[in-house]
């Protein structure tokens, strides 16, 4: 069982979900990968991802890792940035329009195009629960988003990420501002804030 100890490694560097290329670069035939599933030596929890059977999934990191133009957005940026605490059912991402989002992903989130030149306007790096960095939007960004998909969303959850925003002790004004001019909402941030701080 020496191979199954190097897998065992090679799942802790990365994080607890390997590709079937980085197993591939292990020296794990396709054959052995299928028998190692069949024995429930390791488990498929996405297209050409692979984990252990007594792992949690971290479903974001593994979204994050299947698509590169993915960036977490609205609901999800809420609660990686904390203005939520709640997990979405979905997750929400974010890719440019000139870019194309592989159907099974499209089944398990809500997906939002942009125009390409305003895609990374915003992008951080956040933490998951696991620990595991992805990219999302900063809070001033998903703050914006949030207001212009209002129609898409929760009343109820609009309000409370306001109301947590405006209570963060490092919100950067200087930044909503820019971003809600970018995305021409500034009279609507602007009202928000008003009513808010």
């Amino acid at each position: 069982m020496k191979t199954i100890d190097q897998v065992k490694e090679k799942m802790q560097a990365c994080h607890g979900i390997l590709s079937t290329q980085q197993l591939l670069d292990i020296r794990i035939s396709r054959t052995t990968l299928t028998h190692y599933v069949q024995k429930g030596v390791l488990v498929r929890c996405g297209h050409g991802y692979y984990t252990l059977p007594d792992s949690l999934d971290d479903d974001i990191y593994l979204l994050s890792l299947r698509s590169k133009h993915v960036i977490f957005s609205h609901e999800t940026a809420l609660f990686l940035n904390g203005l939520s605490e709640r997990t979405p059912f979905f997750h929400a991402v974010t890719i440019p329009s000139n870019a194309c989002m592989p159907a099974a992903m499209k089944e398990q989130c809500k997906c939002y195009y942009i125009q390409p030149d305003l895609h990374e306007l915003g992008a951080a790096v956040r933490e998951t629960t696991f620990g595991n960095k992805v990219r999302c939007y900063d809070a001033e960004r998903t703050v914006c988003d949030i207001l212009r998909s209002r129609n898409r969303m929760d009343d109820e959850t609009v309000i409370s990420a306001l109301k947590l925003y405006v209570e963060k002790k490092d919100k950067n004004l200087n930044n909503l501002g820019k971003y809600a001019e970018a995305f021409h909402i500034s009279g609507q941030v602007r009202h928000y804030m008003e009513v808010l701080l």
